[in-house]
């Protein structure tokens, strides 16, 4: 057994590549993207981007499908329930997720549900690490998770339909359909998942009890171009979904959780020679339901956020840009636990690009926010790339970034507490990107210190958060990306490496539910109409008591699945996939065993 887990950490450090890892983000002239934030002010930072197949042959939730193709850590308690992530070593809250260039963590609890989120309702999913809260606020410490429908003005009609049925009664069903003119353009996605979840306990004689689950998810990008000058855009979203959550292995559960989300987002673009102006106004919805003992009474909460923004860029010569973004952000929240309560938030950034020469380039940016709330920082980045030679680029940037207390923080009844400050953090980064034919090697160093960590502690016999945490957080991550293709067949290997320590000020222990070590790694095989393709995760162990005498052992597990291409219409494949292959007992969540050995059928249908 221990030689068995050593070949297998040695592979993975044999073959850290990830499919589809580019720092530039390469379009077409036709499409039009909302986050120009992300292509053009990123070129000192690490830029992953996850194309069209990886999203395809991986589970459907979000969190499933950075988990096992990105550094970032999820913390997940068993299979479909909540998944936390940990970015550089970084709490669930200190990760930002953006939709179209809008941030849309939780305005209640700080942060986003990956299992919630459906990849496949997205035709852009992009990681970008380190520091972005100059840029894209609140929560942008660790890095952001970007979701984006880019659209395309140019004669298209496609549609494209992904059926899947596995173990459990798992059922997921995504439908697709593009249309699109040299005028018009629309992007429209419809998600349903569900399952029964009642998986069997490894080496137990547990059922995984009140683990159902369903969502139903709508997401759609429509674009209208008024003439060559000005486009109209509307993103909008929809999500309801219904989970109850499991049992533990000591204790049974009755609880669910039922939600309903929406984002609806307008943005008139306008091109004016060198001047780029887009305005944003948008409504995002939050509502959930949480019942203790099945339908019995609930507590709940929701919040409504309205928000304008408005983004004017100028490019002072071909080599220089500058970009201005004013945001204005109104929340109206209540729930079990919160009266009515509103809070308005301004911010102003300045962004500064400058290409030197076309071997070094640079960026800088600043931003304020202003608010009665809090007392928010000055927040700033800086960063730059070199490339040396034609095979080596080197990439520096510093920033300072926050997280703004949420609404249970501020203002729960029995313990909120209207006096707390941002969480801050300063960060450095160093990144070397080494490039030979086919493979591309990326190697990171970066350090967070971070300052004001909100944390609920006891006073006086009453829970409530205070600004009382130092943290320091380093470590190195490393990305190869390796293809080849001979004749009719074809290789890739896929796989990251991450080493990550995060410490309180003073402290040696590490921080719960953070592994020193996380790998991936995958390699695929494709020969004219037929593929195949074996996925593996390592996770190090975890400490899941701050004084690390309790621990989950670390774990690999993997995933086998090939895929048949027929010619129907524009395509028709049919794949099966085995999970857990080597049926491994494996928590990642300690008392919450994740299942043994199963299996997914899939058919994949373009028309």
């Amino acid at each position: 057994m221990a030689l068995k887990k050593l070949t297998y950490i040695s592979l993975l450090l044999l073959c850290q590549v990830l499919c589809a890892q580019n720092d530039t983000i390469t379009q077409l002239e036709e499409v039009i993207i909302s986050d120009t934030q992300l292509r053009d002010f990123s070129n000192s930072r690490s830029i992953l981007k996850l194309n069209d197949s990886i999203i395809d042959r991986n589970a459907t939730s979000l969190g499933a499908l950075l988990n096992y193709n990105t550094t970032v850590y999820f913390k997940e308690n068993g299979l479909g329930m909540v998944s936390s992530p940990s970015f550089r070593g970084t709490t669930a809250q200190q990760t930002a997720v953006i939709w179209n260039g809008i941030n849309i963590n939780s305005q209640l609890n700080g942060q986003t549900d990956f299992n919630i989120v459906n990849a496949r309702d997205f035709n852009s999913v992009t990681v970008r690490a380190g520091g972005g809260s100059v840029i894209y606020g609140s929560s942008a410490i660790g890095g952001s998770i970007h979701l984006n429908n880019n659209l395309s003005f140019a004669k298209k009609f496609s549609n494209k339909l992904l059926l899947s049925y596995g173990s459990y009664a798992t059922l997921n069903a995504n439908y697709n359909m593009k249309i699109a003119t040299n005028k018009f353009s629309s992007d429209v996605s419809i998600s349903r998942n569900s399952s029964n979840n009642d998986y069997k306990y490894p080496d137990t004689d547990i059922v995984n009890e009140n683990g159902e689950y369903y969502n139903t998810s709508y997401n759609a990008a429509f674009g209208y171009k008024v003439n060559d000058k000005n486009t109209l855009r509307l993103y909008s979203y929809a999500y309801d979904g219904d989970r109850h959550f499991s049992r533990t292995l000591s204790a049974p559960s009755q609880s669910k959780y039922h939600d309903t989300n929406s984002r609806n987002l307008l943005e008139w673009l306008g091109k004016y020679n060198r001047f780029t102006s887009k305005l944003k106004v948008g409504l995002l919805t939050e509502h959930y339901k949480y019942y203790a003992r099945g339908n019995e009474n609930y507590d709940f909460g929701k919040v409504n956020t309205w928000l304008g923004k408005y983004d004017l860029a100028y490019m002072i010569t071909d080599d220089i840009k500058i970009n201005t973004l004013l945001d204005y952000t109104f929340n109206k929240g209540e729930g079990t636990g919160i009266h009515s309560k509103e809070r308005n938030i301004g911010s102003g950034s300045l962004l500064l690009q400058h290409a030197v020469t076309q071997k070094f380039q640079y960026e800088v940016g600043v931003r304020k926010e202003i608010t009665d709330v809090y007392e928010s920082p000055l927040l700033f980045s800086f960063g730059g790339s070199y490339k040396v030679s034609r095979f080596y680029k080197i990439k520096a940037n510093a920033s300072r970034n926050f997280r703004i207390p949420t609404f249970n923080d501020l203002y729960w009844q029995s313990g909120g507490n209207p006096d707390l400050n941002p969480e801050s953090s300063y960060q450095v980064e160093l990144g070397n990107e080494f490039r030979f034919k086919n493979t591309k090697l990326t190697l990171t160093g970066y350090y967070i210190k971070l300052r004001d960590m909100l944390r609920w502690t006891p006073v006086n016999n009453i829970w409530r958060p205070e600004n009382v945490g130092k943290v320091n957080t380093y470590g190195i991550e490393s990305i190869l990306n390796w293809q080849k293709t001979i004749g009719s067949s074809r290789f890739t290997f896929d796989g990251t490496y991450a080493y990550t320590v995060s410490r309180e000020d003073g402290k040696t222990n590490q921080l719960i539910y953070v592994p020193f070590h996380k790998a991936t790694a995958s390699l695929a095989y494709s020969y004219k109409k037929i593929s195949a393709y074996y996925r593996h995760l390592y996770n190090g162990k975890v400490f899941f008591t701050s004084d690390n005498l309790s621990k989950i052992d670390a774990y690999n597990v993997s995933t086998f699945g090939v895929e048949y291409h027929f010619k129907v219409l524009q395509g028709l494949g049919i794949g099966a996939q085995v999970h857990n292959l080597w049926d491994v007992t494996y928590q990642n969540v300690n008392s919450r065993p994740m299942p043994g050995r199963n299996y997914t059928m899939y058919l994949n249908f373009k028309f």
